[in-house]
């Protein structure tokens, strides 16, 4: 992940109040808290943001939420749009917690910022932080969004440059079960005009 990311998303949360309304989520929302067992619990939002929609929506219901995000001030808007969730300023490569601390993961458009090669131990950690049965949720770029089976670089994202990585879905799969989980749902899903993989896994 470049140096410099973290410096992107300080800049992106300056114009987050005028493009809130660009990524209708809603229906991958329902979708993945219907699969969960138990409710209400806990969850944990890598790369939070400003604490929406999933942190909102599950606040809403009951839940207790942690998030964690490396941008301060896209944490700044967190507290202001999400004051019960608790936050953590880290990234996200960088994070531990005890093992079964949490019922679901989520990791919205943020997991292919890093180099897919790191993609394994991230996937790992996951795992370990979730009870049994519990379930997560990622966004994963692939050849529709980047052009390439396998891409390492850069595109535009609202004005700014940001760095992508990936690897093919059939890889991404390999890596999923090595770390334990069963791939429960993958389904290409086109928001805000942008076409990522949708994958919900589970801990068995």
């Amino acid at each position: 992940m470049p140096d410099d990311l973290r410096q992107v998303y300080d800049r992106l949360a300056d114009t987050y109040e005028q493009n809130r309304g660009l990524f209708d989520m809603s229906e991958v929302i329902d979708d993945f808290y219907r699969r969960l067992p138990e409710r209400p619990g806990r969850l944990l939002d890598l790369g939070c943001g400003a604490g929406e929609p999933f942190p909102a929506f599950f606040l809403a219901r009951g839940w207790r939420v942690v998030g964690v995000d490396f941008s301060s001030r896209m944490l700044e808007l967190a507290r202001h749009f999400q004051p019960k969730m608790e936050t953590l300023q880290a990234d996200i490569r960088k994070v531990d917690f005890p093992a079964e601390s949490f019922d679901a993961v989520s990791a919205v458009y943020c997991l292919f910022h890093i180099e897919h090669e790191q993609h394994p131990a991230l996937f790992s950690g996951m795992h370990r932080w979730l009870k049994k049965g519990g379930k997560a949720l990622f966004t994963y770029a692939t050849q529709e969004y980047t052009g390439a089976e396998v891409f390492s670089g850069y595109k535009e994202f609202m004005g700014e440059t940001l760095f992508y990585s990936h690897t093919t879905p059939a890889r991404l799969h390999d890596i999923l079960t090595a770390a334990g989980f069963a791939v429960e749902a993958c389904r290409y899903r086109d928001i805000g005009g942008e076409t990522f993989l949708w994958v919900t896994i589970a801990k068995p």
